[in-house]
């Protein structure tokens, strides 16, 4: 729907409300001089503030409250500009979704955005500008798992990451950093590629970690444990509301010992040190410097940057190729040791990672056979 069209939508809309959705109390409160207060701007502004007190109680993290203020930015606040919570409709409701819809945002997302209306509304009732909150458009919710690397993929661009460091070869056609910086640029000393990015690949894969965990790993985060097994505790910061400590697999450790070698090499590898990329104090761009070079080794080794279902491959996909080879190859694993230990949930593991297996996958399992007793 056209812009002009859309807010004459609003506008038309307002009138045909019935005065029942309205409750007794919203009736005298509006005529009391408080309609200043029958406003989403100002609920909004109370949300926040809710929110933030969450997050002081540990209920929620600092980051979801910047999310919420971008949605209330982006569509929301901008959609409800001239509609007062007094006189939201269902048919209002489905105006908004079509212009998430049109805007292109998949179905989670337009969702979520519902979710933070609902609270707007309930807010709404709180004040008694509403009775109850109006039918809430349904929108079905598609599980869309990241993408991942196969076993030969994976060895692939290990082995291409690998050879482009050693090789000193220089990273084709970027930008450079000279002028506004308005999008990432790489800087001149990250267009050839150190052996940092073969062992990221390997770390990731071997640890279950996020690109968000590689970003603000630092050494006293780390813990090289040797016992029956061998392998790294990590005490990370909190992500995601999750605080408990992560192991990883044992070839993670040989990694580490390496990048801590190097690192001390370099005048670095103190406690509060980065573990990757440890000379760049701005860890966006340096995740950013590790995605730019993922992509260059995938392409140099011949691994499509999409899968084929047409999902982009990121360093995000190391996550979900960790986790997946756990399902796959891991003997006898534990759901629920697996989502604590990759720091997320089992419905999470079951929607986003186990819901993309298929018996091809594992057909050896699929066609094993009890061994008889003799």
């Amino acid at each position: 729907m056209p812009p002009a069209r859309e807010e004459m939508f609003r506008r038309s809309a307002l009138p045909s409300v019935p005065k029942y959705q309205r409750s007794d109390m919203a009736e005298s409160v509006l005529t009391q001089g408080a309609m200043r207060f029958n406003r989403f701007d100002v609920l909004a502004e109370q949300l926040i503030e809710h929110e933030g007190q969450r997050v002081t109680r540990g209920e929620l993290s600092a980051a979801s409250v910047g999310i919420l203020k971008n949605r209330l930015d982006a569509h929301v606040l901008p959609y409800f500009k001239y509609i007062p919570p007094s006189q939201v409709t269902p048919m209002m409701l489905d105006a908004f979704v079509k212009r998430l819809t049109d805007s292109k945002l998949s179905s989670t997302t337009v969702s979520q955005y519902l979710v933070v209306v609902r609270k707007l509304l309930k807010l709404a009732i709180r004040h008694g500008f509403l009775r109850e909150i109006p039918e809430l458009p349904s929108v079905k919710v598609a599980n869309r798992p990241r993408s991942m690397l196969s076993l030969k993929e994976y060895a692939s661009v290990v082995r291409m990451a690998h050879r482009l460091s050693r090789w000193g070869a220089k990273a084709p056609e970027v930008k450079s950093s000279a002028g506004h910086r308005e999008r990432f640029w790489v800087q001149t000393r990250h267009l050839h590629l150190p052996p940092d990015m073969a062992w990221a690949i390997r770390f990731m894969v071997n640890s279950f970690v996020r690109p968000g965990d590689i970003r603000q790993l630092k050494h006293k985060h780390v813990q090289v444990v040797r016992g029956s097994s061998v392998y790294l505790r990590m005490n990370l910061p909190q992500i995601k509301r999750h605080d408990a400590p992560m192991v990883t697999l044992r070839p993670a450790v040989n990694v580490y010992e390496a990048l801590l070698k190097k690192a001390q090499a370099d005048g670095y590898g103190q406690p509060d040190d980065y573990v990757f990329l440890p000379a760049e104090s701005d860890r966006t761009y340096a995740l950013a410097v590790l995605g730019f070079w993922f992509k260059w080794v995938m392409r140099e080794a011949g691994v499509a940057s999409a899968d084929a279902l047409g999902r982009d491959r990121t360093l995000y996909c190391l996550r979900h190729t960790s986790i997946m080879f756990r399902l796959l190859y891991g003997q006898g694993i534990d759901m629920l040791t697996l989502a604590r230990n990759a720091r997320t949930s089992v419905q999470m593991i079951e929607r986003f990672y186990a819901s993309a297996l298929d018996g091809e996958m594992n057909v050896a399992m699929l066609q094993s056979r009890r061994s008889q007793k003799g």
